[in-house]
């Protein structure tokens, strides 16, 4: 439960908890989503991360700074994807919006069976989301460097065929947003992610291959992005 206690604790991380978020929140305790915050995980640019218990499992609570993201960025990314044609440039809208787009890629990749974090719930500003990794967090991949660069990137790619074929691309994908689960990638951070049919997506699709790829240069491996933009592309090809 976010209790009175953990709220006065983190009363101070930026104005999460401003009395909507308080709310919405509670909603989601008294849904059964989670049972109380534990601790503040990343505090980004626009949205505050933090661990929570439910049961005796983890989740990932992330809230969206309704006073703080950068609503005008998000409009711009959001307004090209069809599924948010209707979509007015009103802030809390936006960031509503926002959310749920996250929540329902996660959701889309998760049952097309892409490895990423299970989505829980979303309420407005709201995501809860599967905590990947066994009794820590799994870190990201630019801090956990693989043992096999080589065998690592093509797992990275089938992921990204998966994704594709689901009719997702990631539109945001680099070291920062793979992490690095037992030499096994989960790809994290779904807010960008779009559907194949948006009119910009291939231009995400190669901007993704060229940062994997330029990561994965520095460590030694060397693939060309025409090559695997060909690979994500062949829907016919096996598994």
């Amino acid at each position: 439960m976010a209790t009175v206690k953990s709220q006065e604790r983190f009363k101070t991380a930026k104005g999460v908890f401003d009395n909507f978020t308080e709310r919405n929140l509670f909603e989601l305790h008294s849904r059964g989503i989670f049972d109380e915050l534990v601790t503040p995980l990343k505090v980004g640019k626009e949205s505050n991360v933090f661990l929570a218990k439910h049961g005796s499992e983890t989740r990932i609570v992330k809230i969206y700074r309704v006073q703080n993201c950068d609503f005008n960025r998000m409009f711009e990314y959001i307004r090209q994807d069809p599924r948010y044609e209707y979509l007015k440039k009103h802030k809390r809208e936006i960031i509503f919006a926002w959310t749920q787009r996250e929540y329902k890629n996660l959701l889309k990749a998760h049952r097309a069976g892409v490895n990423v974090p299970k989505p829980y719930s979303w309420k407005f500003n709201i995501l809860v989301e599967e905590m990947i990794g066994d009794e820590h967090v799994a870190l990201p991949l630019k801090d956990t460097k693989p043992q096999n660069p080589a065998a690592f990137l093509e797992l990275i790619l089938h992921e990204m065929k998966k994704l594709y074929r689901a009719g997702l691309i990631h539109g945001d994908l680099s070291s920062f947003n793979i992490l690095n689960k037992n030499e096994s990638p989960v790809l994290i951070d779904f807010s960008q992610a779009t559907v194949v049919k948006t009119p910009n997506s291939h231009e995400l699709l190669r901007r993704d291959i060229k940062n994997i790829l330029q990561f994965f240069r520095k460590l030694g491996v060397k693939r060309e992005e025409e090559e695997i933009l060909n690979l994500i592309l062949e829907k016919k090809a096996d598994n």
